[in-house]
């Protein structure tokens, strides 16, 4: 089993407060959800700041080739959104 662990922080620089941050995340996440069936996503830090949000994603597999694949289609599709800017990454893959 390998596990990969995804950590990216997102800027949106649109944003004028808590409000417009959660609706304009909830948004992103469920189109990550729905086009990527068997990722799980979730906000992870920075949750009092307006204009930042910090991720997590995670991702199940047999081999840490696919695992690597499926997380930067993730990756290249919240890039493509235009919705948000990212920053700094972490990825890891955890092999049991």
């Amino acid at each position: 089993m390998v596990i990969g662990i995804l950590r990216i922080d997102l800027y949106m620089n649109g944003n004028r407060s808590l409000k417009a941050k959660r609706q304009t995340l909830k948004s992103l996440i469920q189109r990550i959800k729905s086009r990527f069936n068997n990722v799980s996503v979730s906000e992870v830090g920075s949750h009092d700041l307006w204009q930042k949000a910090t991720i997590g994603i995670s991702f199940v597999g047999n081999e840490s080739r696919f695992v690597n694949s499926v997380l930067d289609r993730v990756t290249q599709f919240i890039e493509s959104t235009g919705v948000v800017e990212m920053g700094q990454r972490e990825f890891e893959i955890i092999h049991f």
